[in-house]
């Protein structure tokens, strides 16, 4: 074994990363350290910021202190497979269908079934794959995040600035986003705005490893967070099965972590094929029929573009 960091390392958040998530940040400083464990480190509230505990999509300020524990590693470990540009060696270039791109930022069609990045069991994503497609380019960063089962819009910053830009547009609720929902049974033509508090937990492992679900809770509740969620219905369909189904647009005026898949899920109107919210003996009858996918699509996308304010209004067609 060799000490990739022998002490704990405390370290000040420049401008070069500002608005970088914390795993994306202990990722590129902490070469040659598995993913799982920098994950595992985080969870287990060893890395710190500002003396307080931090989650991995913790957004990092100019200023900021990082404590990092002392990390191990062994020999084997190469430095090079954790480098933030290059992406990992075992990482298969992939470029993706391009939506805009320009100087300062790229939009892509994410297909369904992708992670956006690596971690938590996955070796790499569309950040890392890109990054091996284009070695030239001195700054590839997501700007936000869409579930790995999810297809659609999704944004990568090509400039620090365009990043920092980016995020505040989407943290300060900016940002217009509307998806596709494909779900169980008729939806209330009435319900079209749902607002109820989301609460973060995790299961099957506890606060190390365990796997994130959310859930609906009391308004009172201290752990919720206020999600707001609006709902339109498109077209009316029937399944193979003879079910009837709903396609809508739905536009969240906040970014919870599954908010649409649960709001949605909590008034009987599951996604179609979401395997964590969903309706699994409907999921599984539907496979069978060749519906093997988690129904929803980031359908468009509104932002102001970073470099010229100008009004952007990205769209992705509907892939069902």
């Amino acid at each position: 074994m060799v000490e990739a960091l022998p002490k704990v390392a405390l370290l000040q958040i420049d401008t070069s990363s500002e608005g970088q998530r914390l795993d994306n940040f202990l990722l590129r400083v902490c070469k040659g350290v598995p993913k799982t464990h920098v994950y595992r480190i985080i969870r287990s509230g060893e890395v710190r910021i500002n003396k307080g505990r931090a989650q991995v999509d913790t957004r990092l300020a100019v200023g900021d202190v990082v404590r990092i524990p002392p990390i191990r590693l062994t020999d084997d470990a190469a430095p090079e497979a954790t480098q933030q540009q290059s992406g990992p060696a075992n990482t298969p270039p992939r470029e993706f269908p391009i939506l805009f791109e320009d100087d300062h930022l790229l939009a892509i069609d994410k297909p369904a079934g992708v992670a956006v990045h690596g971690g938590s069991g996955v070796n790499f994503g569309v950040i890392e794959q890109l990054r091996r497609a284009r070695p030239q380019a001195k700054f590839l960063e997501l700007v936000h995040r869409l579930d790995r089962d999810t297809s659609g819009i999704l944004l990568i910053a090509k400039r620090r600035s365009a990043l920092v830009n980016l995020q505040a547009q989407f943290k300060a609720r900016e940002t217009g986003k509307t998806y596709l929902a494909l779900v169980k049974g008729t939806w209330p033509a009435k319900l079209k705005v749902i607002d109820l508090p989301l609460h973060k937990y995790l299961v099957n492992g506890g606060e190390d490893d365990g796997e994130r679900r959310v859930k609906v809770v009391a308004k009172d509740d201290p752990d919720g967070m206020r999600s707001i969620t609006l709902v339109k219905i498109a077209k009316l369909y029937t399944l193979p099965n003879g079910e009837q189904a709903s396609l809508l647009e739905v536009t969240i005026k906040t970014g919870r972590t599954h908010q649409i898949r649960v709001h949605l899920a909590h008034h009987g109107h599951p996604i179609i094929g979401d395997e964590k919210y969903g309706d699994f003996e409907l999921n599984k009858a539907l496979v069978k029929a060749g519906m093997k996918r988690m129904y929803l699509h980031a359908w468009q996308l509104e932002f102001l573009h970073p470099a010229n304010s100008q009004t952007m209004t990205l769209n992705s067609a509907s892939p069902f």
